[in-house]
């Protein structure tokens, strides 16, 4: 099995969902949710898409760097690349049903163990979403790192717990979703969150929290000064709000805030191990991977998780041996054109 015969099997199960493109790139799904796409226009998730397609690199072959390490420690766990599943919930009403929450949480919580790599699950407008992935976490000996909406205090205060108790390594909150409407329209209001209230929401747990969802540096500042470990540069795949510019283009001036106090993850694009290695050289630590390893499950359930995870790394190592980076340190601007 090959990612080819992964992405056509998927093409078949998505119909109507996901038409599964050469290039991810946003613009065939544009405006289609329920489903693959960005919200309005689809800008947002071009936006992502294209800033990194824009990025050229600069061919290195004269240096020492033949067999590059790509491994990195994130959260307690030794990663065998600096690549993360993403958290993604709602599986059966965007991509029609391919498989139950439970079995997409359960699919990249392992596929991506066997990778090396570590997952993050979410939470959803249904308690089964976060549960869910709860349940995927706690089979993983605590290997795994739940994400919680933007809710009133309370309610997050009660979802930690409950992440606590399924042993997790970490934890984290998008609050880029604070506006998502499918939260709301289910009863469950999601909001904006102060910098006294992440204050609060952290200082109830002992275990690291990430925030998700900053888009500028001062964002970046009030949740490292909230005592967050780490930061997911991220418009949520372009689904929340219309003409956000791509992470690729405000990665670099957040990186550059507060990389020297708080991890620095990103999303939004990543479709290859070349794509690991520009958003690195921006300043992430690490990124996050979602739409591929939708259609990886589809295509062939954990084992696709697996294979998709496992061709990034190779490709960053790939890219890392022709940049000439020995390590992940290795990586910087010198190696964008």
């Amino acid at each position: 099995m090959n990612m080819q015969m992964v992405r056509e099997v998927a093409r078949e199960k998505l119909k109507g969902y996901c038409r599964v493109c050469r290039e991810c790139n946003g613009r065939a799904c544009a405006g289609e949710m329920p489903g693959m796409g960005g919200v309005g226009t689809g800008s947002a998730f071009e936006n992502n898409y294209d800033a990194l397609a824009a990025l050229r690199i600069n061919l290195r072959t004269l240096h020492s760097a033949k067999e590059p390490n790509t491994q990195t420690s994130m959260f307690g766990h030794v990663l065998s690349a600096p690549i993360l599943a993403a958290p993604m919930t709602g599986i059966s009403m965007n991509a029609g049903g391919i498989m139950s929450e439970q079995e997409w949480s359960e699919a990249v919580v392992q596929g991506s163990l066997k990778a090396g790599m570590l997952a993050m699950v979410g939470d959803g407008p249904n308690p089964q979403m976060f549960a869910s992935g709860l349940e995927a976490i706690k089979k993983a000996g605590g290997q795994g790192i739940p994400f919680i909406k933007p809710r009133n205090n309370e309610e997050v205060f009660r979802y930690i717990a409950m992440a606590e108790e399924a042993g997790a390594q970490a934890i984290g909150m998008d609050v880029d979703a604070a506006g998502i409407i499918p939260m709301t329209l289910a009863g469950q209001p999601v909001g904006p969150k102060t910098k006294d209230d992440l204050k609060k929401i952290i200082s109830r747990t002992s275990l690291p929290f990430i925030v998700k969802g900053v888009m500028t540096s001062d964002e970046a500042e009030i949740a490292a000064e909230a005592g967050a470990a780490a930061v997911v540069v991220s418009n949520h795949g372009g689904r929340v709000l219309d003409y956000t510019p791509g992470t690729a283009e405000v990665l670099q001036e957040i990186a550059a805030s507060v990389k020297d106090r708080v991890t620095i993850l990103v999303d939004g694009g990543v479709r290859t191990g070349i794509d690991v290695l520009k958003m690195m050289a921006l300043g992430a630590d690490g990124v996050l991977v979602g739409r591929p390893l939708l259609m990886a499950a589809a295509g062939a359930g954990e084992e696709g998780i697996t294979l998709a995870l496992e061709t990034m790394a190779k490709e960053l190592k790939q890219a890392m041996i022709l940049t000439g980076c020995a390590k992940l340190e290795d990586i910087n601007l010198d190696i964008i054109f």
